[in-house]
């Protein structure tokens, strides 16, 4: 039997080192699913239950992994499908190659069943690279190219290939006119940045006396030099959501997240600060930024379509983060006077005292809160982390301290509802060897993840450590939105379209064989988690809490919460709620607090 274009396509994505593809089967791509039988399942199909869910878990494999992801649909609606996870793969630059297939040559523009213009779908969200393949001898460079692009712009790429290519005949490029060859393997330079630049960044930064840095996930792998900086400079450091685990929470200097989900620690330094370096962020919030004209700064990132974009920046070095924070550091002048970074540090240990007072108010019935503050006092330090969009993100961000080798991440700035549980089961085929907690609300689990559950009772005895546990913020309501509508719209709660119907998460992932618990006692929280980790297959927390917990943004003070609250008396179904745990909850900030916890 000879070699089809779709035997060769496996062939190739095996030299390149691909052991999974993220997928759902389809007549459109039927030449390939004939080439993975023929291939023994080389690379290992993975099968969603949605083509979205498929990107998603692309998207989670890459994040959390070291290399680029393959996701692949088959034409028309399963090629649509793939578009909300791509988008969140092109907004947070993740490596992402999408595979689809299209009817055949013959009936293209024919108005023939599941025809798609896919050139013009996907021209937007693989801008970097989308190529339909024709001929035999096109395929090896369109894919070698779509995965050095990916890689190199760390955006997605998508490659289309015809049902009745795939069955063709594989024919290599040749020797001759307008034969397009090609090869594999790629070696990544390091960049360096410009060396006047880097003595004025060192100038500018030697001047200040009140310095802030600001990290995103562009920083990650030079935690080292960053803790170097920030020492010479006396600075406290900031971290975006997509770099919350860029640096351990544990550092007396780290003020957690910047922004909407962040901490009151990062709010004032950045309101105080005269001076700002920020390092592999394009943090687009410029209002949790300082004043434009408060602070001088200097901006690092390795890629200059997004440098100096996002604040009146004096120095933008281009480069590598390592490598541009190693040629700066011998230029710093230590900082003798202290003040500043003693000043943050009292701020971000009553910071972390005020977290644990308010993740112990007393709610209906389980403060939400809670749950990620018993799961961060006992997370294991190589545990992988995957939050939901909505209210379980405003936690992430504010309740988990991040330690060890602790790896998390979300939808950065797609913030699409649905992620988490894919996420998680991407980082899982990432590191089979390590536990993943996704925390999701119960709309993206309705939305997404009860059916991924399934995905993940199918697959989970292929991982080495079988632990992958899912923690449910069951509340039966819309709840990130429903505090949108009260604090930005003014408007009560609207409960035909916030309230959820009611639904066991626990009885459905107990009835397909994983491990389960309905939590309705916060005392029973720490418990479930052990019980959870320990365990030796995946595992669903139900936990019932209380929607009327506000989410309390940084700069808000009492005051401005005692007004919304009284704005909604005449009309939200919940408004005492809203009220007495918004009072609670913020009182804890101007209360005396001290840990009488075991």
């Amino acid at each position: 039997m000879s070699t089809t274009v779709a035997d060769r396509l496996l062939e190739r994505l095996r030299e390149w080192g691909v052991e999974q593809i993220f997928g759902y089967p389809g007549d459109g791509i039927n030449g390939i699913v004939a080439a993975l039988a023929r291939a023994d399942d080389e690379p290992h199909f993975i099968q969603a239950r949605h083509e979205e869910m498929a990107a998603f878990e692309a998207v989670g494999f890459a994040k959390f992994g070291t290399k680029p992801a393959i996701c692949m649909a088959t034409s028309g609606p399963g090629a649509i499908h793939l578009l909300n996870g791509l988008y969140d793969a092109k907004l947070d630059h993740v490596p992402v190659v999408a595979i689809v297939g299209q009817t055949n040559r013959t009936a293209m523009g024919g108005s023939y069943q599941q025809e798609v213009d896919l050139i013009s779908l996907f021209k937007d969200v693989a801008s970097d690279y989308v190529q339909m393949v024709t001929v035999p001898e096109q395929l090896p460079n369109v894919l070698d190219r779509a995965i050095r692009i990916a890689m190199t712009r760390r955006a997605p790429t998508a490659i289309i290939i015809p049902n009745d290519v795939q069955e063709l005949a594989y024919e290599p490029p040749t020797h001759e006119f307008k034969m397009v060859p090609s090869s594999l393997g790629t070696s990544w330079p390091s960049v360096t940045p410009d060396d006047e630049a880097v003595r004025a960044a060192a100038d500018l930064l030697n001047a200040g006396s009140k310095v802030a840095m600001l990290v995103g996930q562009g920083a990650r792998g030079a935690a080292a030099e960053v803790e170097q900086v920030a020492d010479l400079l006396g600075a406290g450091v900031a971290k975006a959501l997509l770099g919350k685990d860029v640096l351990s929470d544990e550092l007396p200097f780290v003020t957690g997240s910047i922004g909407l989900l962040g901490t009151r620690p990062s709010y004032e330094m950045m309101e105080s600060c005269d001076t700002l370096l920020t390092v592999g962020s394009s943090f687009p919030y410029t209002q949790f930024m300082p004043g434009l004209d408060q602070a001088r700064a200097v901006q690092i990132d390795i890629d200059g379509s997004m440098i100096g974009m996002r604040y009146p920046y004096e120095v933008n070095l281009v480069g590598d983060a390592q490598r541009t924070l190693q040629a700066l550091i011998p230029l710093l002048e230590r900082k003798q006077d202290r003040g500043w970074r003693e000043g943050i540090e009292k701020k971000i240990t009553r910071w972390w005292e005020v977290m644990e007072a308010e993740a112990l108010v007393a709610a209906k019935p389980v403060n939400p809160m809670r749950i990620f503050s018993e799961f961060s006092a006992q997370a294991p330090e190589n545990c992988l982390i995957a939050a939901d969009s909505g209210s379980a993100a405003n936690w992430y961000a504010r309740q988990i301290r991040m330690r060890g080798s602790m790896r998390g991440s979300l939808s950065g700035n797609l913030a699409t509802m649905g992620p988490g549980v894919p996420y998680a089961i991407g980082a899982k085929f990432a590191h089979p060897d390590r536990p993943v907690v996704a925390f999701e609300g119960d709309g993206a689990m309705q939305m997404n993840g009860l059916a991924e559950l399934l995905t993940i009772s199918r697959y989970y005895r292929e991982w080495s450590d079988p632990r992958l546990i899912v923690a449910v913020l069951h509340n039966n309501d819309l709840n990130q939105v429903t505090w949108e509508l009260r604090a930005m719209g003014g408007s009560p709660k609207f409960v035909e379209s916030q309230a959820l119907p009611d639904a066991s998460y626990a009885d459905f992932a107990a009835s397909i064989g994983l491990g389960a618990l309905t939590i309705t006692d916060p005392e029973r929280l720490r418990d479930a988690w052990q019980q959870a980790l320990a365990a030796d297959r995946p595992f669903v927390l139900d936990v019932h809490c209380d929607p009327d917990v506000p989410p309390i943004p940084p700069h808000a003070t009492l005051e401005q919460m005692t007004d919304m609250a009284e704005a909604l008396i005449k009309g939200d179904p919940s408004r005492w709620g809203v009220i007495m745990e918004g009072i609670k909850t913020k009182a804890q900030e101007f209360l005396p607090h001290s840990d009488d916890r075991d």
